[in-house]
């Protein structure tokens, strides 16, 4: 790959990762006093529409985009521009008829649904997000058209779109329903209103800036491969991601019965059970901030890898995949090791529990907040296997990885001591089991394999450095100013304290490293500046 190229790699990271921040900010600045306006039981509500939504989302569009991206990749390394075109019309032809599909049975079924969730009253939301897979599937069309180029303005933007449509159609929606209906049932289905809208201005960007992009397309006149063999090889890669996904989503909407019929065989009631699940919906939430950063390192390196792959330069890959690995971890691992350290602070300040829920709020928090770097390293893996043409290997393992967390979660649920807390414990052990498959069989099928675990040795050593400092700091914040301490001073203090913390040791450990910064705009000043 060329030098121009191999820095698009680390541009197209940072454009979705600052997409990435300011999606997730809007989102908590949604999601957060959508948590107070609908209250547990609503935000549950919520959270079930979206388990259900993206089951038939992973079906239709998981495995499409980046077969899309891929496959574009390699024609653009090979100057086929002409396939380029072919395999968007192939992949936009399965997208629109995946997405009718799950449009239509998501909306007709949304009370069977909602009762097989174990929450009845959740069916007007599930109703409300059916549009939005259609949608969603033209959109994944587009994404990974531009993709495929090493162009992630268009994601960029559009998703940052998508986030301000939700905030303002969402919230208004919300509080409209609610104050007409008093039902929190239907207050979920407001706030679920404001993606579907998001979805349409999101789609109509797009269009424009596809049409624009197919104009400068260059023409050759080399053969086209036919449709019927594009679509071969479009969905010789899509159905295995898809398999594996699809196959984890369910397990996830399974996990959900699961816990909810556990809970409910222990005594509790309905209600209850309800406020348990809205709690640890609110805990996923927030565990979702960290994950935003990797989805923009997995969108990228894939048809950078494709790119090298395609020319046989398997030593530019393996470059790639550790820096990769090494920039993400260095964002990743902090954030894990602060949530575990301020879950507490944390959940106080952006869910306002009290005395009542905090104590469980802090515990779901901090389990959950264990599993963020297992759960990057897996997504890492799998791109990085899909982009050497192993599409179908990550599926067995995040099917048993899925098997595994939903046999812990049965068992860890139905003891009473643990009860819901046996929910994140599952996670954990799920992602574990994943991460330990997807590196044995990395090291196995790949040409030259890249050396992962050694990436993230300087940043661990940063981190727990950081999460002692982080605790330090909060447990002497709560012994200086007591209990009626305000929970923003309980967490905005030590954090500040981990980020002076962590950025001296990280940069002393060299944990990133010259070459890191050489792929970043202005790479040789920051490089210079860091002592490199």
């Amino acid at each position: 790959m060329s030098e121009p190229k191999k820095q698009s790699f680390l541009h197209g990271t940072m454009l979705l990762t600052i997409a990435a921040i300011v999606v997730k900010v809007i989102g908590a600045i949604y999601k957060i006093p959508l948590n107070d306006i609908i209250g547990e039981q609503g935000f549950g509500y919520y959270n079930t529409a979206y388990e259900i939504y993206n089951v038939l989302l992973t079906i239709s569009v998981t495995g499409l985009p980046v077969a899309i991206s891929r496959m574009i990749s390699e024609a653009n390394a090979l100057g086929h521009h002409n396939q380029v075109r072919q395999i968007y019309r192939t992949g936009r032809s399965v997208a629109l008829t995946l997405g009718i599909i799950g449009s239509l049975l998501m909306t007709i079924f949304c009370r069977e649904l909602a009762q097989f969730q174990e929450q009845p009253d959740a069916w007007f939301a599930i109703g409300c997000l059916g549009p939005a897979l259609l949608l969603i599937c033209i959109l994944s069309t587009f994404r990974g058209f531009f993709q495929g180029q090493g162009n992630m303005g268009p994601t960029s933007i559009s998703q940052m779109l998508e986030a301000v449509c939700k905030l303002i159609v969402g919230m208004t929606a919300a509080v409209i329903l609610l104050n007409t209906t008093g039902q929190y049932a239907y207050a979920a289905g407001g706030a679920i209103l404001g993606v579907t809208t998001s979805c349409v201005v999101s789609a109509i960007y797009l269009f424009i800036r596809y049409q624009k992009a197919k104009k400068a397309l260059p023409t050759s006149d080399e053969p086209v491969i036919s449709y019927g063999r594009t679509l071969r090889s479009l969905l010789a890669i899509a159905i295995p991601i898809t398999i594996g996904s699809a196959g984890l989503s369910i397990l996830t909407v399974l996990e959900t019965k699961v816990y909810m019929s556990q809970l409910m065989g222990l005594g509790y009631s309905q209600d209850q059970a309800d406020v348990m699940k809205g709690i640890y919906d609110m805990s996923k939430t927030i565990f979702n901030l960290p994950i935003a950063f990797v989805a923009p390192v997995t969108i990228s390196i894939v048809p950078a890898i494709t790119a090298h792959v395609a020319v046989k330069n398997y030593a530019g890959a393996r470059t790639t995949e550790e820096s990769a690995l090494r920039v993400l971890s260095l964002i990743i691992t902090p954030c894990s090791v602060g949530l575990i350290v301020l879950a507490k602070p944390v959940m106080a300040l952006l869910g306002h529990y009290s005395a009542a829920n905090l104590p469980l709020a802090g515990n779901l928090m901090a389990l959950l907040a264990s599993s963020i770097l297992f759960y990057a390293m897996i997504m890492v893996t799998n791109s990085i296997m899909q982009a050497h043409g192993h599409a179908n290997l990550p599926v067995i393992n995040m099917v048993l990885g899925g098997l595994v967390k939903l046999g812990a979660t049965y068992v860890l649920t139905g003891n009473p001591e643990l009860g819901i807390l046996g929910a994140p414990i599952g996670a954990l052990l799920g992602h574990m089991a994943i991460m330990v498959l997807n590196l044995i069989t990395l090291r196995r099928c790949t040409e030259d394999s890249p050396a992962l675990l050694r990436q993230l040795v300087k940043p661990i050593a940063a981190s727990l450095l950081m999460g002692a400092m982080v605790l330090a700091a909060r447990l002497g914040l709560e012994r200086l100013l007591g209990p009626d301490c305000s929970n923003l001073i309980l967490t905005a203090l030590p954090i500040l304290v981990g980020v002076a913390v962590y950025a001296f040791t990280a940069i002393k450990l060299k944990a990133i490293t010259r070459e890191d910064c050489l792929l970043l705009p202005k790479g040789e000043k920051i490089a210079d500046l860091l002592h490199l």
